[in-house]
């Protein structure tokens, strides 16, 4: 399934900025990142839940917002792209890291 993932962290203080960096390298962990606090995930459900819990570890509800859209198996009719960036396919394009 794929699971648009959009953060806000505040960065006020020095905990904040650590925890957007934590967040963000979960996320690419999982994902492609399609624009600075959204990414692109394509997870089964047993790597949705870890990754989840792990975010939800991560953040402050007190000071941080975390949104996650859940697009399914069939995401490719729910998406379109337009603009600068290359767009990206989660399942057909290869990742080098």
């Amino acid at each position: 399934m794929l699971v648009l993932i959009t953060y806000d962290v505040n960065t006020s203080t020095p905990d904040g900025a650590k925890r957007l960096r934590r967040i963000a390298k979960i996320c690419e962990n999982y994902g492609q990142r399609v624009q600075y606090s959204v990414f692109e995930c394509e997870v089964d459900p047993a790597q949705w839940e870890y990754m989840k819990s792990q975010l939800l570890d991560e953040y402050s509800p007190e000071k941080d917002s975390l949104r996650f859209y859940f697009l399914g198996k069939n995401w490719e009719r729910k998406v379109e792209h337009q603009g600068t960036k290359t767009s990206f396919h989660p399942t057909k394009d290869t990742l080098i890291f």
